[in-house]
Formats: C-alpha cells, sequence, structure tokens
C-alpha cells in the first residue's frame, strides 16, 4: 500500500514551459534583447541542455547558472556584453515570479493530500521554486519540500532520495512511490532509489528500454486510480 507520493514540481503540477516563455520574455525585453520565437527556441533548448547535464551531474548548479545565459548569449553573437553577468538572476527573479497549473493539477492535490503524505521532489533552483510554489498557495499540501539545492543532491541519484528518506520518520520503501513527467529524473530515481514510479507522459512520447516506470497516466485525473491499485 503507497503511503508517500512524491511529486515532481515542473511539467507535473504546474507548466514550466509557459514559465519559462513569460520569463524568458521579459528578459529579452529587459536586455534590448529581440523577443522572436526562434530566441525563445534557443533559449529554452540551451536551457534543458544544461539540466540535462546537471541530472548526469557533469555540471554543478553554480555552472548551470551561469552556463545557459553564456552559451545563450554566445550563440545570439553578444558574448561581450558587460550585462551579461546580471542575466541570470534576472531571469530567475521573473521565473519566479507566477505560476501556471496544469490541467486537472489542483484538484489532484486536492484528492490526494487526504489519502497520502505528499512530498515535492524537484530540482529546480530553491528561490525560484519557493516563490512558484507561494504563487501557486500549493505549499500547505506538502509534509516537506525536497529542493535538490537544499539537499545537496540532484534527482536522479541515489544520494538525493536518500537524503529524502532519512528525513522520514518510518520510511518504507515499498509504502513509496514517485510521479512525474521526466524518465531520466523521476522515473529513473525511482528505479536507482527502489521505489516504484509512475510517468506522466501526456503528450505520448516514446517509452525507454532501459527506464521503465511501475506505471503510465496521460492525465493528471488518472493518477489516484493508479494509486488505490498499488
Amino acid at each position: 500500500m503507497i503511503k508517500h507520493v512524491f511529486l515532481d514540481l515542473d511539467d507535473t503540477i504546474l507548466d514550466f514551459h509557459k514559465a519559462e516563455d513569460v520569463a524568458i520574455e521579459k528578459t529579452l525585453r529587459e536586455f534590448s534583447i529581440p523577443v522572436t520565437e526562434e530566441n525563445k527556441a534557443l533559449y529554452s533548448k540551451i536551457n534543458k541542455s544544461c539540466w540535462e547535464a546537471l541530472e548526469r551531474a557533469e555540471i554543478t548548479r553554480t555552472e548551470l547558472r551561469a552556463m545557459r545565459f553564456k552559451k545563450f548569449f554566445d550563440a545570439l553573437g553578444i558574448s561581450g556584453r558587460a550585462d551579461a553577468t546580471r542575466a541570470p538572476a534576472v531571469y530567475e527573479g521573473h521565473l519566479a515570479e507566477g505560476h501556471y497549473f496544469l490541467p486537472g493539477a489542483e484538484a489532484l492535490l486536492e484528492a490526494l493530500y487526504p489519502k497520502y503524505t505528499l512530498y515535492l521532489a524537484t530540482n529546480g533552483i530553491a528561490a525560484v521554486q519557493a516563490g512558484r510554489v507561494a504563487s501557486a498557495g500549493i505549499g500547505k499540501y506538502f509534509k516537506e519540500r525536497f529542493v535538490s539545492e537544499e539537499v545537496g543532491h540532484n534527482k536522479p541519484s541515489l544520494a538525493y532520495f536518500e537524503a529524502c528518506f532519512a528525513r522520514i520518520p518510518d520510511f518504507k520503501r515499498e509504502e513509496a512511490v514517485i510521479v512525474g513527467d521526466s524518465l531520466t529524473s523521476d522515473i529513473k530515481g525511482g528505479i536507482v532509489s527502489g521505489i516504484r514510479s509512475v510517468w506522466f507522459n501526456p503528450h505520448g512520447k516514446q517509452a525507454s528500454a532501459e527506464l521503465v516506470p511501475t506505471a503510465e497516466i496521460r492525465e493528471l485525473s488518472e493518477l489516484l486510480g493508479v494509486l488505490e491499485k498499488m
């Protein structure tokens, strides 16, 4: 029987892509860089690659925060601008300002809260995630927030999950599940840590032969039924 549910935040509860789009648009304007779909897409691609490198432990969080804008400014041919070093803080400030729920996310939290102990499990930057959680008003649902920057390790490492487990009294792996949209972060994390996993796959992405979740859902409304059968 499941007692502990670890929930990813970005693109599981809150729409990170929309938040990123709004934040990078504001940042581009602040630095007088043309706000075009091409420029926004370029930043998003670079940002995604940097977070994937962090998951693989190839770079540190400090390097990520500086690297993504250095690569972006280099690609735009404006790497010599003195204000490039300000860009990470400006962007993160905008990213922390608001929130956008995914369809069914609020109803899901309301449904899970009386039945399970919920934990937020995210690789995001602590100050950014704190701002988004506060803006969304969802902090009340979570027993604890395991933000990797504060935990000291990143998903999907075993060290991250063991640090989380150590903070839960009488924790048993067979009573836990992680739910998230990322195969390489959430599902792999469940596999390496020995807990069950549910892959939230709303866009029908191709599954991985190496990273097989315990269950897969297309809509958040499916999760409660899946958990009740575990």
